[in-house]
């Protein structure tokens, strides 16, 4: 833990210094060099030896100077959310060139930036139950097609001593998510308006919906739902959260990419930050186990 806080702890001191020559850069020729090395409190040799490499620098780095631009310009505008696996990825799409990892990394840990961690969910305990499924997904993530198994879940998104309540479904195979309602209380119909909503975009007869034993998920008008739809139910078992590990890590990255690095004033910024962050999430944000494509890009591609 001690090591890790100083790296992070000189990754900083680099970042700063990148930017306090750059900003002494731009102002010079407006104010004595002298005066703004002691406001910016760095040494003048150390910044007239940045000038020396920015003037004379090699290929190599010249490259990494364009690399290293590009990646604050991605890193600021994702709020920070991607770490150099995804930045290299990105960065590939981009550009349109191949990228080492290794480089961007180099580069990254030079900047003094690294991607957000997102925060560990906490286990609230167990719910009485009234109507159960099995378990038939049984955590068989894997499927071979669209719209075969999809899971569903609630998460809570508190708000100003408020709560706001994100209903979501989402499909196994390309982890798309397949329709999303919010709501000030997490009810039955919150559950049945996204359920609603994912059957007038896609065909459900015979979808597999796996969910957790909620109270919403075990009532009897959600289990009517789903067979007059024709679609099958499983169930979690009880207080086994990696039964449905696939959606509780997508509403982990919505939190830790979106919903914890912006101040909001209103529930309805909530809202719309939300759907930028779902639209981006499935139309671009790539991912590994999709061989570095979108959710959508993936499905496309496959069709």
């Amino acid at each position: 833990m001690f090591k890790k806080a100083v790296r992070s702890q000189e990754g900083a001191i680099r970042r700063a210094k990148y930017l306090e020559y750059q900003v002494i850069y731009e102002m010079s020729h407006r104010f004595p060099i002298t005066l703004l090395c002691e406001i910016a409190e760095v040494s003048r040799s150390g910044y007239y030896k940045w000038i020396k490499n920015r003037q004379t620098p090699s290929k190599k780095q010249v490259e990494d100077q364009s690399l290293q631009e590009k990646i604050m310009e991605v890193f600021s505008q994702y709020r920070g959310i991607f770490g150099y696996r995804r930045m290299t990825v990105w960065l590939r799409k981009t550009m349109k060139k191949p990228i080492n990892h290794k480089r961007i990394y180099r580069l990254m840990k030079g900047l003094g930036i690294q991607a957000r961690i997102r925060k560990k969910r906490i286990f609230h305990g167990k719910r009485e139950v009234c109507v159960v499924s099995k378990n038939y997904l049984n955590r068989g993530f894997q499927t071979a097609r669209p719209n075969e198994k999809w899971v569903t879940d609630v998460t809570i998104l508190p708000f100003n001593k408020q709560r706001l309540y994100l209903s979501v479904i989402y499909d196994l195979y390309n982890n798309e998510v397949v329709s999303y309602k919010t709501s000030r209380v997490n009810n039955l119909q919150l559950v049945l308006d996204t359920l609603d909503a994912a059957c007038k975009k896609r065909p459900v007869k015979d979808i597999l919906l796996h969910s957790d034993q909620g109270v919403q998920y075990t009532s009897r008008a959600y289990h009517h739902a789903l067979k007059t739809y024709g679609m099958k139910a499983s169930m979690s078992r009880k207080g086994n959260c990696l039964d449905n590990a696939c959606i509780e890590s997508f509403f982990g990255h919505l939190k830790a990419e979106c919903f914890y690095l912006l101040t909001f004033n209103n529930i309805f910024e909530i809202e719309q930050a939300i759907h930028k962050y779902i639209e981006f999430y499935n139309t671009s944000r790539c991912q590994k186990k999709l061989h570095n494509l979108s959710p959508v890009e993936y499905r496309v591609k496959a069709m």
